[in-house]
């Protein structure tokens, strides 16, 4: 097995705690900059997340790796009573919840600290789950995914939004060049933390896509899989429920 992209390379701790220590760390400009660095056009995959959601009609959500919360906050549109935002960084939690009171739906949306490879919610809780760009942050992905599937509900949705690497030409050279050597450097120059977005751009691209990833929700439990590629692929909407 090769060993794990990590953040920090020259640190010993575990990729979970030093995932914990960067988004800490970058959590003030998180929100700014990911509007930069994709353009703005993450919001667009968002809206897709949340009208594939929006038709299941669920009552209650979880939006894990859910960061400052964007996504948790997009679900309040569904009407769910009750949407959960799980996430392993404090940092990130505490801007999400100054966002959520400035938008007054604190009665509706909690945030939670916590390893998300390690729930503390009961089996077949929820009725949609979703995480954008946060999968390929887990330690272990099938672990981390098995954890998801057991607290969805049966005949529950799961939607994964995460980075992909184009296949077509020109897009794959240019997609190449943008995350090797444009977004570090946006990213040091809008964060402290050096290595983060040199990370999150590695990590991006050695993780599995389309019909890779497909096939892990399937090994893990996952049914009626789909993969739905956006913008020429950079980024890939995944779709999966439960028995």
């Amino acid at each position: 097995m090769p060993n794990p992209v990590t953040p920090y390379k020259n640190s010993e701790l575990p990729k979970k705690e030093q995932v914990t220590q960067m988004f800490d760390t970058i959590s003030g400009n998180y929100d700014n900059l990911n509007r930069v660095i994709s353009f703005g056009i993450d919001v667009k995959w968002r809206k897709k997340v949340l009208k594939l959601v929006a038709d299941k009609k669920p009552e209650t959500i979880l939006d894990i790796a859910t960061g400052t919360g964007d996504l948790a906050i997009l679900m309040a549109q569904t009407g769910a009573k009750k949407i959960t935002g799980f996430d392993i960084s404090a940092g990130m939690l505490d801007i999400g919840k100054k966002k959520i009171e400035a938008r007054k739906l604190s009665d509706r949306i909690e945030m939670l600290l916590g390893d998300s490879e390690n729930m503390p919610f009961e089996d077949n809780s929820f009725d949609a789950i979703t995480v954008a760009f946060g999968v390929r942050n887990f330690e272990n992905l099938e672990k981390g995914l098995g954890e998801i599937l057991r607290v969805l509900k049966p005949g529950g949705i799961f939607v994964i939004l995460e980075t992909s690497n184009p296949t077509k030409t020109p897009f794959k050279q240019g997609y190449w060049f943008y995350t090797k050597y444009i977004l570090p450097q946006i990213g040091r120059l809008f964060s402290k933390d050096n290595a983060a977005y040199g990370y999150l751009s590695e990590s991006a691209s050695v993780f599995p896509f389309g019909e890779a990833l497909n096939n892990i929700l399937r090994k893990v439990g996952f049914i009626e899989v789909a993969a739905m590629p956006q913008t020429f692929g950079v980024a890939t909407i995944y779709s999966a429920s439960k028995k």
